[in-house]
Formats: C-alpha cells, sequence, structure tokens
C-alpha cells in the first residue's frame, strides 16, 4: 500500500498593496482613468489613502484596475 500523503503545511499568501509615497516617474497616467497608469505595458492602479499611495497588482486591462482603485477607495473610507 501507498503511504497517505501529508498534508501541505506552506502558509498561505495573501496580497497586501504596496505602499509607495507617490507614483514612479516612469509611470505613464491614462486618459479616462482616474488612477490608472500603464507601467511598462501593463496596466496599475495608485490610491491616494492618507499620506500614501497604495499600488494595484498588475492588470491586464486598464478597467480592472480601475476597478479595484475605486474598491480601494470605498474599503479605505471605513478607516
Amino acid at each position: 500500500m501507498k503511504p497517505l500523503r501529508q498534508a501541505s503545511t506552506r502558509p498561505v499568501i495573501s496580497y497586501k498593496p504596496r505602499v509607495e509615497p507617490s507614483p514612479p516617474v516612469h509611470a505613464q497616467r491614462l486618459e479616462g482613468y482616474q488612477d490608472v497608469y500603464q507601467i511598462r505595458g501593463q496596466y496599475v492602479a495608485f490610491v491616494l489613502l492618507g499620506d500614501t499611495f497604495k499600488q494595484s497588482p498588475v492588470f491586464a486591462y486598464p478597467e480592472s484596475a480601475q476597478r479595484w482603485a475605486n474598491q480601494t477607495r470605498q474599503d479605505g473610507e471605513d478607516w
């Protein structure tokens, strides 16, 4: 008989937005979007909460980045 498999003991890693002092200089802001920037052909949102910016994960579409920014801003207002 085969031995039973061990349960995975790896910790679960969840995404925490990076905190930045400001969007990077090389980021190009997209027209028509409030918080979306293009960096190296990918779309990233920066949301100002308090005195720092939160950076989103990388998205393939600017609409997705803007949705993330809107949701993050709503969650930040609850603080």
